[in-house]
This record gives structure tokens, sequence and C-alpha cells, in this order.
């Protein structure tokens, strides 16, 4: 049976986007079926309205992707949260849908699954770290075994971080992930279901 994976994302622009599919193709490579699923906004069209593009995006990406849901969590064998940085932590979206996972919480059902996150930056020294590790507490609460990247591949020298994949967009300029980038987040796919896969076995 194929390992279980959940990429559960929010993107406002494409690049966390862009992330999640190369996340889900490392995945995939190591033989995981994968779902990946769009966190929603939770500000009205009267906000959206204040970013060009911003409606525009989610609309593609709503229509691409499912809403993340409780079914998914507890389907899942490892979860991979992502999330652009607010202010050097996760976005309200995304931590909308963490904050929603409090009837599994309860029941236990999330220990010992495998939990993993990446991110994406508009700035150089923007807050990829800080983000990146503000989602490890709501990850322990949950029982989730997290599964950082550390240096388990070359490229980590040159892009992402330990604590998980991560881009910088650069501002206005809206610079995708680089091919480093996405193949350390191809990396991180393979690894997550790797651990995953042997949590799995050992239960």
């Amino acid at each position: 049976m194929a390992t279980k994976v959940l990429i559960a994302f929010y993107s406002r622009t494409g690049s966390v986007e862009a992330l999640a599919r190369a996340i889900a193709a490392g995945a995939e490579a190591a033989g995981a079926e994968v779902r990946l699923r769009r966190a929603r906004e939770i500000v009205g069209p009267e906000v959206m309205a204040l970013a060009p593009g911003w409606a525009e995006s989610a609309a593609r990406m709503n229509a691409t992707y499912e809403s993340p849901t409780e079914a998914d969590a507890e389907w899942a064998d490892a979860i991979v949260f992502g999330t652009p940085t607010r202010f050097g932590s996760v976005t309200s979206e995304l931590k909308a849908y963490i904050d929603g996972l409090g009837g599994l919480w309860f029941q236990g059902k999330l220990v010992g699954k495998a939990g993993s996150v990446f991110t994406s930056t508009a700035t150089l020294h923007g807050g990829n770290e800080t983000t990146l590790l503000s989602l490890y507490p709501p990850m322990a609460h949950l029982g989730l075994i997290i599964v950082p990247l550390g240096y388990g591949d070359p490229l980590l020298f040159k892009a992402g971080t330990p604590y998980g994949a991560s881009s910088v967009s650069f501002g206005q300029s809206n610079a995708p992930p680089t091919e480093d980038d996405l193949a350390i987040a191809r990396f991180q796919g393979r690894r997550v279901t790797q651990v995953a896969s042997a949590l799995v076995a050992a239960r």
C-alpha cells in the first residue's frame, strides 16, 4: 500500500504552490499517494482587491486544488504544511486550517504521523527560517514526528534550510523558485515519504 502524503498549503502568488508541486513530485517518485490541498482566504474581496492579482490567482488555485479537511489529515501518513511568511510567521489562512484540527488532536489521531514544512518569503532574510520554526510547535502539539531536512542533500549548502524547503520571490518582481529551490523541495518529498513509510512499517 502506498504511503499517503497530504500537502496542505497556502499560496497567494504561486511561489509556495510551485514548491508544493515539487514536494509532491518527490513524494510520488518515492512511491507516495499525494493529496495537494490549498487553504482558502479568510478575508473578503475588498481586502483582496488591494493587492493586484490576488483575487485572480486565488480563483485559479481554488479551481485547481480542493480545500484541506480534517478527513485529509486523518487519511495521511505524512502531513507537509506550506505557507508564505507573514511578519516572520505562518499565514492566517494555513493557521486556520491547523487550528481546525482540534477534533483529531483530541482523539490522538495525528500522533505518530510524519510532519514537515516549507515556505517562501518576499525578501532575502525575510523570515523563512522563523516561519518554518513557527510551525514546529503546533506540529508537536498535534503529535506529528517532525521531519527536518538537515543537510541530507548537498544542495542544502546552496538553497533551502535544514528546517524545510524555501524560496525568495524578491518582492514585486515575484521571482519563482529557482531550480535549486525546487530540487530541495523534491528531496523533501522523498525524505518525508521515506520516513513516513518507516513509521507505518513500525506500527
